[in-house]
């Protein structure tokens, strides 16, 4: 399976490490010629600045997209237009309408078309998840994310919500296996030009809750969560991939999320099965991160209808 990678800067250049490990990597596009040249070398595979002339010069026959927010739909757009599979990273685009434009046009080409969410794929999230599908200590109730961090110098075009809170938007959302009908958001900006702190509360049926805690104000990196099921907690780190079942750790496997979320994508392409994303929760993630836009600007809940 030969894949291209648009954008090796940022979690780009994750994406190029573990491609070529797996054997997949084919080719690089980066619009910064030295970060493109860098890596070709590295990888030994070759390099361009555009777009179009690596569709007109490289066979392939997948493409990741690591770029900023705001480019993913114009990216998208021109690799989908060639019937390439596509995992753009997240959140998928920036706009609702994008993304659904985007998976009518994967649907009509007969590409499958993915979104990174790569917590579905941590070892801790996905022992949780096997916690809630048992169901060996009732159902999930309530769910709280905490992450924090300095301020990432490469991100410029959104703020924490659409680049960091996303992730727990759709861990909530998969955990629950359902989308919510309420968000109520407080958040603001100190240092970056959008908002680098945020919480925010998302309301499920049969009154079950996610609350969301990130921003990006703190020297110290910290990744975590905490799971109410009727009858335990479970608490985890997404970092450590430590998990515990009221106070006492449980066996959890030792993967790297990125190398087996990327399995999966290859594996959906050659198997022409439905990635672990789909297109539709994807722009669901997306809705309920523009609600919390607004709820925060509005000061008042928004209501949703994500089928």
């Amino acid at each position: 399976m030969r894949t291209a990678l648009v954008g090796v800067g940022g979690w780009g250049k994750n994406h190029a490490r573990v491609l070529h490990e797996v054997g997949s990597l084919c080719a690089i596009c980066d619009v910064d010629d030295t970060r493109s040249g860098q890596f070709g070398a590295a990888y030994d595979v070759p390099h361009y600045t555009d777009i179009h002339e690596m569709l007109s010069n490289e066979s392939f026959d997948a493409a990741i997209v690591a770029t900023p927010t705001k480019t993913h739909f114009h990216i998208g757009e021109i690799l989908l237009q060639s019937k390439k599979h596509l995992l753009l990273e997240k959140p998928f685009t920036y706009e609702p309408a994008e993304g659904r434009k985007l998976q009518l046009m994967a649907e009509k080409a007969g590409v499958v078309l993915t979104c990174g969410y790569i917590e579905r794929f941590n070892p801790a999230i996905q022992a949780t998840h096997d916690i809630m599908q048992e169901k060996r200590y009732g159902d999930i109730v309530l769910l709280e994310f905490h992450r924090e961090s300095n301020i990432p110098v490469h991100i410029k075009d959104v703020g924490i919500i659409h680049d960091t809170a996303v992730h727990d938007i759709d861990t909530a959302n998969w955990l629950f296996d359902q989308m919510p009908q309420v968000v109520f958001t407080r958040a603001g900006h100190i240092r970056h030009t959008h908002e680098d702190f945020a919480s925010i509360m998302l309301g499920y049926d049969n009154n079950r809750t996610a609350i969301l805690a990130c921003n990006w104000l703190s020297p110290v990196r910290s990744r975590l969560f905490r799971a109410t099921f009727t009858a335990a907690i479970v608490k985890g780190d997404f970092i450590t991939r430590d998990v515990q079942v009221n106070n006492e750790a449980i066996p959890v496997a030792d993967d790297e999320p990125l190398k087996h979320e990327l399995e999966s994508f290859l594996h959906a392409v050659r198997t022409g099965s439905e990635p672990v994303v789909t297109p539709h929760q994807a722009i669901s993630v997306s809705e309920i991160a523009k609600a919390a836009l607004l709820s925060r600007q509005r000061g008042v809940p928004i209501y949703l209808d994500l089928r």
